[in-house]
């Protein structure tokens, strides 16, 4: 298997395809890079900024560039001997008029060749329905988009279809009767009835009627293409012509008279789909969704066919050396994640595969996953939370309930929010779950007398009250571990829904798949059904309850409220850090270890200024009151809410101190990226304005609010107060992303980079994250920092530290500790030791050891800075360290050199941090 050394996240779009990447794999392979990893390639939905909305992962996405540039790119990486790491979607694709797979289930419908790809309600083994497939893609009520002529018939060489702006849906074959059948007798007695025109469209018509059903699917599909392939050739007669022509210009009606839809209205009322109003989804969705995204329908990829056919393209690129590497998205989201990733494993081999999940404290992945680990959402949060202070909770709980009038605990908000979700995202989906766990207990005694409103109700409660975002029950039994956190959920719903406690046992019963002794083995396949079917909402309640609405309603600390990340622990200590990369090197040591990714909500750099918040409480207090007196002015009543509100405002001065660029070049975007930030903060948060609902209003007051506090002049009080204290925490927040960047670097695990963070990254959420990557930038500074450290490495250092606005420093330090890692690739898959530090600064030093055989590294990694130096000073040499020293465990060399500077010291028993940290703020001792 090839472990990577280091990765580096690319986001391809239209505007970074194949040409540009292969234009930057001498840099990457020049910083020390092994693998580039890539954000999903495969075709996608015309226009994609992400690549997620696949319309034929059997394609590559021609936006990215032509097969032959594909190709370029893979040869620049291989004569760099550097793999592709391939980020790839199997729970979902897009419902767009370009996944012709999809297009065919709506055309065909149950004949369709196609109708098992897809996670809709046709495909309950159960439950089935042969209900019309939502179509929930209108801006309006349906039946203001027909009289106002939104909805537009057409015929082309591919035959009828409906089309409503960009969205095509061919029409199912019965239509065609009823449409050919319209006027058809008029024509006939324009040209007369034998006329050859008129037999050949009767003839098309017999044979359209008569496509015998119970044909298999493919040749049904290949007589209906026969027929509509005779029409299209008709078509050219100019008699034919006109006549479809009139017939179109008929069915799609005038906008001035209602009743001349009523033609198209019914030919859309006999479809397998049904064109709705987009809101609808939320409550009356008969597929499953990516989370909540109407625009993105799920796949049945556990069907064997349907895993063969999604990953044809993936598994050849594998056998062919092309990918070296691939990254699971959202493997919470499928039906048997276990099976499905048993079955990847036997067909890539020994290929290295992470997947993308978010673990709670505590939480481990299922032992029994094939896989490296995770892409590193887990790290991100244990590592960032080693630069909060722990001990200064108490305080910022007072502080952040007197400026906000909050007082919600996180826990009990994040129960309210997921509850939020179901009744407002998810109603539809629950009550799917709902109407199957009333048939099913409707089966026994014990169980006969639910109501289906106690049923959604207890299945509610356990919903919201799940501690994890899913568990992973199947056909061989709960997962080692599962028992524990439905039990949990269980007995707290008990707790607060006392009267639905018998609905609860029976839950309870058959998410623990306690089968009764009387049970068939197809009852026992219908309980597990169900559990698996419950396993794939938990997740996605999670994502939109907590990630997206209750970490933008609680900003107690904003460095905090990242994916993965519970924000009711504030920071951990030093030995959960130690005890998380324990049982990482022991159980996941090639998973991935990240800082910023394309999900993150903020940068990794905006975190580290704003945990430097964390070491202030009492300053950072007297400060937001000071700009909250200065800024009242700029507020404005709306219904006796002043906007924005409190709570919104503490979170926006926190963005400003971890976003302010460094630069004065960019602050006149800055404006423009800040309001559109807090524009989408507000709308998930849905306390004031949501997505479904936008409060203008609200938002209005807002992003003017943004305009008045950044405006730059001379009379703005609010900056001259903001911009002194904002540059002390910048300057902070540099030594916080050395020891962060170093700690990545050098933990067990395999660090990623997410592009452009090899310079600082001031980003918050996406599509922010997203902007363009200044490369030519890059390669400079990285041309100049190799040209410089073959002279005199520690004159470059005392410039990079001296000039650290460009970020320059940073990249020095990535280009050091990873050629360090490439130079020591077993020492840094050997033991992980931690380091006892002793002394009057003990508490800001993390170290620990990497050692395989004779060889031993040693991270040194400062924290809480604000105690040790004041700004314009270096955290450097003995004044600053004083006593603080770290204990060598017997039988440690005794001469070591720093990876990053080069200079060399001798120790005893014990190592001298203000020595070892004498030239440069972290040290990555070689003995």
């Amino acid at each position: 298997m090839r472990i990577p050394t280091a990765t580096y996240r690319i986001q391809f779009t239209s505007e970074f395809g194949f040409d540009a990447a292969c234009a930057i794999t001498n840099y990457l392979s020049d910083l020390g890079i092994s693998d580039l990893y890539a954000s999903p390639i495969f075709k996608a939905r015309s226009g994609s900024t992400h690549g997620y909305d696949v319309v034929d992962p059997t394609q590559l996405n021609p936006e990215l560039g032509t097969p032959e540039a594909f190709e370029m790119l893979v040869q620049a990486l291989q004569q760099q001997q550097m793999g592709w790491l391939q980020d790839i979607v199997p729970n979902h694709m897009a419902y767009d008029s370009a996944n012709r797979w999809l297009m065919d289930v709506l055309e065909n419908g149950p004949s369709s060749n196609y109708v098992d790809h897809f996670d809709i309600a046709w495909n309950s083994p159960f439950d089935s329905t042969q209900e019309p497939i939502l179509t929930p893609m209108l801006g309006n009520f349906y039946g203001e988009c027909l009289e106002n002529g939104d909805l537009q018939l057409k015929y082309d060489e591919s035959g009828l279809s409906v089309n409503y702006y960009s969205l095509r849906v061919p029409l199912k074959l019965e239509s065609y009767g009823t449409f050919l059948t319209y006027n058809l007798g008029q024509l006939a007695r324009t040209l007369g009835r034998k006329h050859p025109t008129v037999i050949r469209l009767l003839g098309i018509l017999y044979m359209l009627k008569n496509v015998p059903p119970e044909l298999a699917s493919k040749q049904r599909q290949d007589q209906i293409d026969f027929v509509k392939g005779l029409l299209w050739e008709l078509y050219a007669d100019p008699d034919v012509k006109r006549f479809i022509d009139d017939n179109i210009q008929a069915f799609n009606g005038t906008t001035d008279d209602p009743e001349s839809f009523n033609l198209l209205d019914k030919l859309l009322g006999e479809q397998f789909f049904r064109l709705s109003y987009w809101k609808v989804g939320a409550e009356e969705i008969n597929y499953r969704r990516f989370f909540t995204v109407n625009e993105l329908i799920s796949v049945k990829v556990e069907e064997l066919r349907v895993f063969h056919n999604t990953h044809s393209l993936i598994f050849k690129l594998v056998e062919e050396g092309k990918f070296t590497g691939l990254r699971i998205d959202h493997i919470d989201g499928l039906y048997n994640p276990t099976e499905y990733l048993d079955r990847l494993r036997e067909k890539t081999g020994d290929t290295y595969i992470t997947v993308e999940k978010i673990l709670q404290p505590g939480e481990d992945l299922p032992p029994v996953w094939s896989v490296q680990g995770t892409s590193g959402y887990d790290y991100l949060n244990y590592v960032n939370g080693l630069f909060c202070r722990t001990d200064h909770e108490e305080k910022f709980e007072e502080i952040y309930q007197s400026l906000t009038g909050l007082t919600t605990p996180f826990e009990e908000m994040a129960v309210q929010k997921k509850q939020l979700i179901l009744d407002n995202d998810l109603a539809g989906d629950l009550d799917n779950l709902a109407h199957f766990l009333k048939k099913l207990s409707s089966k026994y005694r014990y169980g006969n007398d639910f109501t289906i409103n106690g049923l959604k109700g207890a299945l509610a409660a356990v919903l919201t009250q799940f501690p994890i975002y899913r568990t992973y029950a199947n056909q061989d039994g709960l997962v080692e571990g599962d028992r524990e956190y439905i039990q949990q959920a269980i007995q707290i719903s008990k707790d607060h829904r006392p009267r639905l406690h018998n609905e609860l046992n029976f839950i309870e019963k058959l998410l623990l798949l306690d089968y009764d002794s009387t049970l068939t083995q197809a009852e026992k396949d219908q309980w597990l059904y169900l559990v698996m079917r419950v396993q794939q909402y938990t997740g996605p309640l999670m994502a939109k309850g907590v990630e997206d609405t209750a970490l933008y309603v609680y900003n107690r600390l904003l460095s905090l409220n990242e994916v993965g990340g519970d924000p009711s622990h504030f920071g951990i200590s030093l030995p959960e850090f130690h005890a998380f990369n324990q049982n990482r090197q022991a159980k996941w040591t090639h998973a991935m270890s990240a800082t910023s990714t394309h999900d993150t909500k903020r940068g990794e750099d905006v975190r580290a200024r704003l945990n430097v918040l964390s070491e202030i409480p009492d300053e950072w207090q007297q400060q937001v009151q000071t700009w909250q007196q200065l800024n009242q002015q700029y507020k404005t009543t709306h219904k006796q809410q002043t906007c924005p509100d409190r709570n919104d405002e503490y979170a926006l001065y926190q963005t400003l101190i971890g976003a302010y660029p460094f630069a004065e070049t960019e602050l006149d975007t800055f404006v423009d990226r800040v309001k559109d930030y807090l524009l989408k903060a507000i709308r998930e948060a849905k306390v004031h304005t949501t997505w479904l609902q936008p409060n203008a209003a609200y938002e209005d007051a807002c992003t003017n609010f943004v305009k008045s506090i950044l405006e730059r002049s001379d009379t703005n009080e609010f900056l001259k107060a903001f911009l002194p204290f904002q540059q002390r925490i910048a300057f902070y927040g540099v030594f916080n992303s050395l020891s962060q960047t170093l700690l990545k670097l050098t933990s067990p695990g395999v660090p990623d980079f997410y592009q452009g963070t090899e310079l600082w990254d001031l980003s918050l959420v996406d599509p922010d994250n997203r902007r363009p990557v200044d490369f030519d930038q890059r390669k400079t500074y990285l041309q100049d920092i190799r040209s410089q450290l073959s002279s005199n490495v520690l004159d470059l250092i005392q410039e990079l530290l001296h000039q650290p606005a460009d970020g320059r420093i940073k990249l020095f330090l990535i280009l050091q500790t990873l050629h360090a890692r490439q130079q020591y690739k077993t020492v840094f898959q050997g033991s992980y030791i931690p380091l006892e530090v002793s002394g009057a600064l003990s508490h800001h030093v993390v170290a620990f050891a990497r050692q395989h055989n004779s060889t031993t590294l040693i991270t040194i990694a400062p924290r809480f800075f604000t105690r040790l130096i004041q700004p314009g000073e270096m955290p450097l040499g003995q004044d600053v360290w004083q006593d603080t020293t770290i204990q060598l465990p017997t039988g440690m060399a005794t001469t070591w050199q720093d990876a990053i500077t080069g200079h060399s010291l001798n120790t005893s028993d014990r190592l001298v941090v203000g020595q070892a940290l004498s030239h440069f703020p972290v040290a990555l001792l070689v003995g």
